[in-house]
Order: structure tokens, then sequence, then C-alpha cells
């Protein structure tokens, strides 16, 4: 108002001059009185429109976050109280290995958008929302098979929450990566998004457990299923073309039209019931023509597959490497660079050429003990003879904060410093992260004791991950955000995850205490690779 105020003076003062007319000094006050105010007004709404993006990537996080423990962390306890063998909950950590393949469906969410969600909140949200709709009824049926007295059961709809949590992250991802593409902008988006995700992961761990621990786990699993579903009418009732990527601030937004929104939303509830219900029918058929197919080769609860199933997931990886020599040379108008479905993953080995090697090296230790901490220490908690209720209070009341400030370190360290230096500082913390627990197995139980390793191991892998995250980002082709950043961080888990699932057999061989320092060991290897990644940089595109 007072830049509006000193225009409409000068301007008076130019219309009743004595001469008429302004004079120079005066039109230069005015152009210069002019630029301040449209300055002023630009930086209010990139400010304000930084603030509705950050907000916006918390609730995203908290969305993604909040239902991860519960086919991961969660179900390893639930599983272990209902006295399940060792071995067979490894296996179930298998369920981790879904997000690993999500580069296998990404493309679809670059290329198609949901009806009815797509046309009025954008292909992103749409995706979103969607995604949101699935995660709540997969917890809902966990809820009500709580019991697992039938394991395969349990499985199908611990994987179909792991598929609908995934989904979710790969849209946000790609959004994320569209509205910042540089580490600057990146680096509090990346930050918000970490908050909301590992908040949501404390909320679900230490409330899960409290509720299981003075109730039971099916009203456990509901009350997480209500938080998950919590964020959708939140993000139903936002002004669509606030949230689009294209969007610019303007002072007139008009507001949209509620029969459109309205329209909007049950096509695309409709349309949300179609799709899951086919992904329901999908996985189930799945699940059941495997649980035969190893049935018929004789593989049962006591096979050790670990072997088999590196193998087979590694088998697309190790193709590419193999192709790598023709990939390097191949020219733009080749299919393989322009199809749908393999050109986003070709494009990463035609521009990183041979350094893409060391870097899959790079991301797949880094995230280790992140990974096989979550797997574990749960399991070692409950040897140790830890109750429910104190593990719920170290989830809660210590986790959340240790977590965010080591979030919030790791952001800082990585807009301000040289990227490679900050991957090395989290690898180290990553390594402590998972030496605290050999502390913890050998330590007399205390809730001290659960607490300090708590506090170290949130903080380690939560500066970790957000330096991570920034990472991988700016490694991503903007011309394909969700696909290229699905298989990145993808590989980046494939091989802690397959370790994870083998973490029972592991532990029965070298004891929790080996395995924890064999975990921490193998997030330090990472900083090995890092002076061959620092000169890892794409080559431009070709015509």
């Amino acid at each position: 108002m007072g830049n509006s105020g000193t225009i409409d003076v000068l301007a008076g003062a130019d219309n009743h001059g004595s001469s008429g007319s302004a004079t120079p000094g005066e039109r230069s006050m005015l152009a210069a009185s002019s630029a301040s105010a449209t300055t002023g007004t630009a930086k209010s709404d990139v400010a304000d429109h930084a603030r509705s993006r950050f907000a916006l990537y918390l609730l995203l996080g908290f969305s993604a976050g909040l239902p991860y423990y519960m086919f991961s962390t969660i179900l390893s306890a639930r599983l272990a109280k209902h006295d399940v063998d060792l071995v067979l909950i490894g296996f179930f950590g298998w369920v981790q290995l879904l997000p690993t393949f999500k580069f296998v469906w990404a493309p679809l969410l670059d290329r198609f958008s949901i009806p009815g969600f797509g046309r009025f909140f954008g292909k992103r949200l749409g995706w979103i929302m969607l995604s949101q709709l699935g995660i709540f009824a997969a917890m809902v049926a966990m809820a009500f098979t709580s019991a697992d007295t039938s394991l395969p059961l349990t499985a199908l709809f611990a994987v179909l929450l792991a598929f609908w949590t995934t989904t979710l992250e790969v849209s946000a991802d790609a959004w994320r990566i569209e509205l910042a593409p540089t580490p600057e902008t990146q680096g509090p988006l990346a930050a918000a998004n970490l908050w909301g995700y590992r908040s949501a992961m404390v909320a679900a761990g230490s409330g899960a457990l409290i509720v299981a621990d003075q109730a039971n786990w099916t009203l456990a699993y509901l009350v997480i299923a209500a938080g998950a579903f919590a964020p959708l009418p939140i993000l139903a009732m936002m002004r669509p073309q606030r949230l689009r990527s294209d969007y610019v601030p303007a002072p007139d937004d008009p507001a949209p039209h509620r029969g459109e929104r309205s329209a909007a939303l049950a096509t695309g509830v409709g349309a949300s019931a179609v799709i899951l219900g086919a992904s329901l029918l999908i996985a189930a058929t799945l699940g059941a023509g495997l649980l035969r197919a190893a049935a018929a080769i004789g593989i049962s609860a006591k096979t050790d597959a670990t072997t088999t199933v590196l193998l087979l997931c590694l088998l697309p990886f190790v193709i590419m490497g193999v192709m790598l020599p023709r990939i390097v040379n191949l020219p733009a108008n080749a299919w393989a660079r322009r199809s749908t479905m393999l050109g986003p993953y070709v494009d990463i080995f035609w521009r990183y050429r041979y350094r893409v090697l060391p870097l899959l090296a790079f991301v797949t230790f880094y995230r280790m003990g992140d990974v096989l901490t979550l797997a574990l220490s749960k399991p070692l908690q409950i040897a140790k003879h830890y109750d429910l209720t104190t593990m719920g209070i170290a989830d809660g009341f210590v986790a959340l904060p240790s977590s965010m400030a080591g979030v919030a370190l790791g952001a800082v360290l990585a807009v301000r410093m040289k990227l490679v230096r900050a991957l090395a500082l989290g690898a180290i913390g990553s390594a402590f992260g998972n030496w605290i627990f050999v502390w913890l197995w050998f330590a007399p139980p205390s809730p001290h004791v659960i607490y300090i390793s708590t506090a170290l191991d949130q903080f380690a892998h939560g500066m970790e991950g957000a330096i991570f995250v920034v990472y991988l980002s700016m490694l991503v082709n903007p011309k394909y955000p969700g696909a290229q950043y699905a298989f990145l961080s993808g590989f980046a888990f494939l091989l802690p995850r397959l370790l994870a699932g083998a973490g029972g057999s592991m532990v029965k061989q070298i004891g929790f205490d080996g395995f924890f320092w064999l975990s921490g060991t193998l997030s330090l290897a990472a900083v090995l690779f890092l002076p061959f990644i620092a000169r890892a940089t794409p080559r431009d595109a070709d015509a």
C-alpha cells in the first residue's frame, strides 16, 4: 500500500506541475518507485508460493511416510509377537523390494492421468489421490487380518500397501523435481518432504506399537489407516491451479466452480474403485501363481532362497550393464531411446556412459545401513525384552525431534557444501547410526539405552537421507523426472532390501551384534566410490 500511495502522489505532481510535465528527476523517481513496487510484489508472491510448496511437501511426505512402517517395521514386530519364525519374518522383509521395482510402472505415471482427478487436479496430484485411497483400503484389510492366521493373506495386503505407497512416492518425487530443478530450490522441498515422511513414520511406529500394546493390532492398523486418509480431503479442497507445477502467482486467481470439483471427485473415486479392484485381483492371481510355482519346485519356508531372489532381482540391471557399450553409441532416433517404457532408463546409461557403473555402485551402498536397521531393529529390541510401550515412546518422543534435526542439517549441508563432501559426512553418520545398536545389544535393558540408540540412529539416517534425495534429484533428466528418479532410488534400495530379507538367516549365523557391525561397515564403504562419482557429469543431449 505504501508503494502504491507513493506512485499516486508522484503521478499527481506530474499532472499539476508548473510546466505541465514531469522533470527528468521526477520521471526518474517515478520509474524507480514503480520498479520497487513491482519488485516488492513479485518477491512477496514468490515467497508465498515457496511457502505453499513447502507446506504441500510436508503434507505429501506425511502421506507417504505414514504407511511405510506398517508393511515393514511394525509388521515385523507384529509377526514376532505372533511367534512367527525369524527366517519367515526376514522373508516378509522382501515386501520392501516392491518399491525397488517401481521403475516398471513409473513411466505410466509420467504419461497417463487418472480420470476425473487428473482433469481437475492435474496428473501428479491425481495419481497421489488414487494412491491415498489404495493405501487406506490396504491398511484396513491388514487390520482385519491382523491375527496372521493366513500368512499368504497377510503378505497379499502388505504387498498392496507397499505398491500404493510407492506409487504415491513416484508421483510426488516427479512433481518435486519439476518444481525445484536446482540444489538451492531442491534442498528446502527435500527437507520438507523428509520432515513429513519421517515424522509420519515415527508417528505410525510409536502410535501403532502403543495402541497394539494397550488394545490390539486391529485397532492399531485402523488408527493409522484413519491418519493415512486424513490428507486426502485437505488436498481435495485445495485450489488446483495453485498446485500445478506451471502455476504463476496472481492476485486474482478465480476460484474453481464447486460443481466442477464435485464432478471431478465423483469421477475420480469411481475410477479409483475400478483400479483398486483390478490391482487386488492381479496381485492375488500373481501371488497364488508364485506360491504354486514355489511349491512345485520344492521351495518352502525352510528353503534359503536368498541367492535365487538376489539373482532374479539383479537381472534387469545386469542386462543394462552388459548392453552399456551399445547403449552409449545409440543415435537419438534409436527405438530404445524413444520408447515410452524403456527410453527413460536407457537415457541414464547413455548420458553418464561408463561412469554410470561406479555411480550405481555408490547409490547401492549409501543407504545400506538405513534399510538394514529398519528391518531388524525391532526384532533386536524385542529379543532384549523391551516392551512395546517403551519402544513406542522411543519411536515417538525421541525419534521425531532427532530425525527432524538430522534432516535439517542434511538439507543445509546439501545446499551449502559440495555434494560429494556432504555425501561423505552422511555415509559416516549412517555407519555410527548402525553401530549404536551393537551397544544396545550388549547393554542391560534400560529406557536410557534404547532412547540414546534411537536418537543417534534417527539423526544420522535423517541427515544422510536428506543429502541423498538432493543428490539423486540432480542426477535426473528433467525430461523423465518420475521414471528416472524411480529407477535410481529403486536401485539404491535393491541390494539393501535383499540383504534385509535374508537378515533373519544372517542373525542366526553371526548374531545381532555381527549383523549391525556389518551393516554399518557396508554404509561406510560408499565413500570408496566418491572420487569416481565426483567426475560423473552427464553429456548433453543430441539432436
